[in-house]
């Protein structure tokens, strides 16, 4: 089975979101997938089957469970099977998963997703919890599909945010989600980070399925529908976002590979 690692909301190198992404003809039995995306450990390996022309069934997987959505995962997918001439970029490519079908384009070096929007309604959680989990006071606290929101004040709080990962895996949240609005506004609308140790992530380097919550979050906010955003994990990345509506939105980023292989099963 041959293998490729691509990172994705890069820019520049050794930078973005590494994905490893497996093509095949018939899904391997669910333990093979996910002995193979523990062995590769990166926040998620995807696997991705024909189905006919410019269409295709994406699964992805972190080091320990079968994810519910991924968007590097999908556009490292993409980047590869465009860099192997398995699909032409000037077409719309289709993606079946279990969050529904997923309609990818290319604009150029950027690869779009048309990704389902999740609202962000405030949440209480008291002082305390507060405390135990940031080591700063969050502005606002609420909740979207799964994961816990947090924006604060400074993008430097951001920045030097250190979660408490041990309370956060004991939480009924997937995920936490931290975010502020971007100091120098000529160079990104809001930065952000993503944790999610309850499925062996402590932190993924550029969530894209985070806009999700974000473009919706951030354009209610701002009163507008386009952003550019950063994340401020160690490796670092740009996204660019758009709110499309009708609980959509679009998700861009562009992709290069580091490394093709074999896998020995």
């Amino acid at each position: 089975m041959k293998i490729w690692v691509a990172d994705a909301f890069i820019n520049k190198r050794f930078s973005g979101n590494p994905a490893a992404i497996c093509i095949v003809t018939d899904f391997p039995p669910v333990e093979v997938m996910q002995g193979i995306a523990m062995e590769m450990n990166l926040s998620q390996t995807a696997f991705v089957k024909s189905l006919s022309d410019c269409h295709y069934h994406i699964r992805w997987f972190t080091p320990n469970s079968e994810a519910p959505i991924c968007a590097h995962a999908t556009i490292a997918a993409y980047h590869i099977l465009a860099e192997e001439q398995l699909i032409n970029t000037k077409d719309t490519v289709l993606f079946e998963s279990v969050a529904g079908q997923l309609v990818t384009t290319k604009t150029e070096s950027w690869v779009n997703l048309n990704f389902p929007a999740y609202a962000v309604n405030p949440i209480e959680l008291g002082e305390i919890l507060h405390s135990s989990l940031v080591n700063y006071d969050p502005i606002y606290v609420g909740f979207g599909e799964n994961c816990l929101f947090m924006e604060f004040k400074t993008e430097d709080q951001v920045k030097n945010l250190v979660p408490h990962i041990v309370n956060l895996k004991q939480l009924p949240y997937r995920s936490l989600l931290v975010t502020a609005a971007c100091d120098d506004k000529s160079e990104c609308d809001f930065v952000f980070r993503y944790f999610a140790p309850r499925v062996a992530i402590y932190e993924d380097p550029v969530c894209g399925s985070a806009h999700c919550r974000l473009v919706p979050y951030w354009s209610r906010k701002l009163g507008k529908d386009e952003f550019i955003s950063i994340s401020l994990s160690k490796r670092g990345g740009v996204v660019r976002s758009k709110n499309l509506g009708e609980n959509r939105v679009l998700i861009s980023g562009q992709a290069s590979t580091f490394m093709k292989g074999e896998i020995s099963i």
